[in-house]
This record gives C-alpha cells, sequence and structure tokens, in this order.
C-alpha cells in the first residue's frame, strides 16, 4: 500500500496526487471488466483498496474538491453500488460511467451531474 502521506507539498497537493493516480487506475479496472479482461471481483477488491488507501491520506475538511475528485468518487460509488450485470448491460449507466472515465483518462467533459463525495 502506498503512503500518502509521504508526498510532499500541502494537503491539496496530498488529495490531487491520490486522485489523479486512482483515477486512472479506476478507469483500467472499469475498462477492463466491459472487455471481460478483469472480473467484477477485481472490481470490489479495487474498491476497497481505494478505500483503505484513502485513509492514509491527510486532508481538511475544508478543503475544497477538485472537479477531478468529484467524478472520481462519483464513479467509485457507482460501480460499487450496481451489480456487475448492470454496469456491464444498462446502456443508460454504461454511458453515464464512459462520460465519467473519460473526463477522468483527460479525454472528455466534466458531467455536470456528478455529486461525488469524500468517504
Amino acid at each position: 500500500m502506498k503512503n500518502y502521506n509521504d508526498i510532499t507539498g500541502n494537503g491539496s497537493v496530498k488529495v490531487n496526487n491520490f486522485i489523479s493516480e486512482k483515477s486512472q487506475q479506476l478507469c483500467y479496472y472499469l475498462r477492463g471488466y466491459w472487455g471481460n479482461l478483469i472480473a467484477y471481483s477485481e472490481l470490489e477488491l479495487f474498491f476497497w483498496d481505494v478505500l483503505e488507501e484513502w485513509s492514509q491520506v491527510e486532508y481538511s475538511l475544508e478543503q475544497p474538491y477538485s472537479s477531478q475528485e468529484r467524478v472520481f468518487w462519483h464513479l467509485l460509488h457507482q460501480i460499487h453500488y450496481w451489480d456487475a450485470q448492470k454496469i456491464m448491460l444498462d446502456d443508460d449507466l454504461i454511458a453515464e460511467l464512459q462520460r465519467c472515465a473519460c473526463f477522468l483518462e483527460g479525454t472528455g467533459r466534466c458531467p455536470i451531474d456528478c455529486v461525488g463525495i469524500r468517504p
């Protein structure tokens, strides 16, 4: 497990570094699941690993969220909330998740309907 307390800078940098790294991994896992390369159980394990690692991040409650962070938490919660079949087969949900993933990967616009919050 990476220790995010070791990243230099203020709390904002620590959170931003964590979110940037985990965003790329989240997109990788989700796209791998859609491509039948990663089992849903691995996606679920990733969810729990992120929460465990987040507990190592220092931040203040007054620290504002970036758009990337809001979308990241929204996407992470969505993949945990919905079951495997819905994530794989529901066209509307897939479109929403793809918009989020594209934004996190830097290839799309920020979805305006994401309300992700820190755990």
